[in-house]
C-alpha cells in the first residue's frame, strides 16, 4: 500500500469529502456497515475514519474494520485512537501495529470517560490529554499525519472558549496537522471558530464535521445548538421518519454548500453506519456542481 498523508491531500487545494464509521459489534452491524460502504463507494471518499467506542471499548473492532475497509475498498483509512483505558506501552503497540499495516494517518483524541463516569481519569502510566497522545506518537512515529478535534461551540469541559482554543493550539503545535470539528448546525459557529483560531496563529486546515440530523432528540443528546428554522422544520415533520430524514438531508446540503463556498477545505460526514442520508446529501451536492468526480 502506498502511504498517503491527509495533509498532502489538503495541500492540493480541492475540497475533500470524507466519511466516518463506527466499528460494528455484531455480524448484523458489520453487514450494515459494509452495505453502506458499497453504496458510498460511488462517491470515492478521499479518506475514511473509524471511531473508538465509548471508553475505548471497541479497540479490536476498530483495528479489524479499518484493515478490512482498506483491503476491500482501497480507501485511505484514518483510525481513531484515544487515551481511554490504555497505558503508554499499550498505545505504543497499537500505533506500531497500525504502522506495520501501512497506515499513516491517525485521529488523536482524549476520548470520553467510560459509561457511568462523570470525569475522565487517566489509567496508571496513561495519558490525560489528547495533546499528550499527539506528542507521544510524533516522538515515536514521526511519519504519521495526525488529526485533532475542535469544538466550534466549545468543549463542554472547557472553562472558557479562550481556554479551549488555547488547548487546541497546543495540540497543533505539538504535531496536529489538521482539525476536524465536532458537529454543528449553524455555519456562523464554524466560521467564527476558524477566524478565532487564525487570530491566535493556528493556520492548519479546519474540516467541518457534519451529522445529518434525524430528529430533535438526537441534537439534544449531543448538546448542540439547534437553529430555530431547523427546529421548526423538524417539528412540522412530526413522527414521519422519512420526512425527518429529508429535512436533515436538505439542511446538510445547504449547510455544506455554504461551507465550501466560504472556503472550508472539505466536509467530513458522520455516517453512523447508515447510507441513506449521506447518499442523499452527496447526490444533491453533485447536482449543484460540488464534488463532480
Amino acid at each position: 500500500m502506498t502511504a498517503t498523508h491527509i495533509s498532502d491531500l489538503l495541500r492540493q487545494g480541492r475540497p475533500l469529502k470524507s466519511v466516518e464509521f463506527y466499528p460494528p459489534k455484531t455480524e448484523k452491524d458489520k453487514a450494515r456497515l459494509l452495505l453502506a460502504s458499497r453504496r458510498l463507494q460511488e462517491f470515492r471518499p478521499d479518506f475514511v475514519s473509524v471511531t473508538y467506542g465509548a471508553g475505548g471499548s471497541t479497540r479490536q473492532f476498530t483495528q479489524e474494520i479499518t484493515c478490512q475497509l482498506q483491503s476491500e475498498f482501497g480507501w485511505l483509512m484514518m483510525p481513531h485512537l484515544t487515551c481511554v483505558g490504555s497505558t503508554r506501552d499499550e498505545l505504543f503497540s497499537i500505533v506500531r501495529d497500525f504502522h506495520h499495516a501501512g497506515f499513516r494517518n491517525i485521529m488523536t483524541l482524549r476520548g470520553d470517560p467510560p459509561k457511568g463516569s462523570g470525569k475522565f481519569v487517566a489509567v496508571k502510566d496513561g495519558f490525560r490529554y489528547a495533546s499528550d497522545l499527539v506528542a507521544f506518537i510524533k516522538k515515536h512515529f514521526p511519519d504519521f499525519c495526525l488529526g485533532v478535534a475542535g469544538y466550534p461551540e466549545k468543549h463542554p469541559e472547557a472553562p472558557s472558549f479562550e481556554d479551549d482554543l488555547a488547548h487546541l493550539k497546543f495540540k497543533v503545535d505539538l504535531g496536529g496537522e489538521f482539525i476536524t470539528t465536532q458537529l454543528f448546525y449553524d455555519n456562523a459557529a464554524y466560521f467564527d471558530f476558524v477566524n478565532r483560531l487564525r487570530e491566535i496563529g493556528v493556520d492548519k486546515p479546519v474540516i467541518p464535521g457534519i451529522l445529518p440530523i434525524l430528529n430533535i432528540g438526537q441534537v439534544e443528546r449531543f448538546g448542540i445548538t439547534l437553529p430555530q428554522d431547523l427546529f421548526q422544520q423538524l417539528k412540522r415533520a412530526g413522527k414521519d421518519k422519512a420526512r425527518q430524514r429529508q429535512v436533515g438531508i436538505e439542511w446538510a446540503t445547504d449547510q455544506i454548500a455554504d461551507l465550501l463556498d466560504g472556503g472550508a477545505p472539505g466536509v467530513h460526514l458522520f455516517v453512523m453506519n447508515l447510507s441513506k442520508s449521506a447518499l442523499g446529501i452527496l447526490h444533491n451536492l453533485r447536482e449543484r456542481g460540488y464534488f463532480p468526480d
